[in-house]
């Protein structure tokens, strides 16, 4: 699959988009189908877009489907500021300005071919990684072994959760999932998304390992896989939440020489070996 970069015209021109459907998947979490009005959008997982409404501003958004997604694309809006609020009061058939999509770090989809993948997830990390996955699953002859660790702050955060069902009952996928917080009503693992690892250590070696999740989560999952020997060149992390413009300009995201919206999101773990603040 190549990666299709970005392909507007005027990189700066918002593009009109319906909302086809929508769903709170939890206190802070809104899903979104949308269908651009006037032409359909061309992605790769790790891609995002810039979600714009009249009068409040934008925000950098990753695309949460896959690119074999036939239904337009997917996006998960976390309530946080002005204009993610104003998302959220949106319905059903109105309209949403797109502007993308951007980022030409991708994640590798065809180096990827042929070889076990390694998925971890913090919270809303889920969201970016789960376009791969679903592509990864959607071709699944064309990869190796496929792992999902999912760490949650607390039960009632959780979100996808017929998904989650479906990925837990698949022959073919192995998922692994933890919260932070014990609960009453929680069965499963309890401890930091970094306590799974253990649990897939023996197939760390040989994977590609994949992390996305708040900031002090990278610190700790990357610590555990580094003691277990996994190399540099086999772990993509995703920087997504530095982002704001999406184009290079305002510099928010530049981290010395790169910046997160043009040269990532995603980046080979050895291209930031040097430069400890970027994690």
């Amino acid at each position: 699959m190549n990666n299709p970069g970005v392909t507007q015209k005027d990189i700066y021109l918002p593009q009109p988009a319906t909302i086809k459907k929508q769903r709170l998947m939890n206190a802070t979490e809104l899903y979104i189908r949308l269908e651009m009005d006037k032409s359909s959008l061309e992605y790769c997982p790790g891609q995002f877009v810039e979600v714009s409404v009249a009068g409040f501003g934008e925000a950098p958004i990753s695309i949460s489907s896959s690119p074999s997604f036939q239904d337009g694309f997917e996006l998960v809006i976390r309530r946080a500021g002005n204009v993610t609020k104003a998302i959220h009061s949106k319905n059903v058939g109105d309209k949403l300005g797109i502007r993308g999509p951007l980022g030409k770090g991708c994640y590798p989809v065809e180096e990827s071919k042929g070889k076990d993948l390694i998925f971890i997830c913090g919270g809303i990390g889920l969201v970016p990684q789960r376009s791969f996955i679903n592509y990864v699953l959607d071709n699944r002859q064309d990869y190796g072994k496929v792992t999902v660790l999912l760490g949650t702050k607390c039960r009632n955060q959780r979100f996808f959760h017929s998904q989650i069902t479906r990925w837990k009952y698949r022959e073919d996928i192995r998922f692994l999932e933890t919260i932070d917080e014990a609960d009453d009503c929680w069965q499963g693992n309890v401890g930091v998304v970094s306590t799974l690892i253990p649990k897939v250590e023996r197939e760390l070696a040989d994977s590609y390992v994949f992390i996305c999740g708040p900031p002090v989560m990278f610190k700790f999952v990357l610590l555990a896989l580094e003691e277990s020997g996994v190399s540099k060149e086999n772990i993509f992390v995703n920087l997504e939440r530095r982002m704001k413009c999406g184009v290079g300009k305002c510099g928010h995201c530049q981290i010395n020489d790169k910046y997160v919206c043009i040269d990532g999101p995603v980046f080979r773990y050895s291209e930031l070996s040097d430069v400890p603040e970027a994690i």
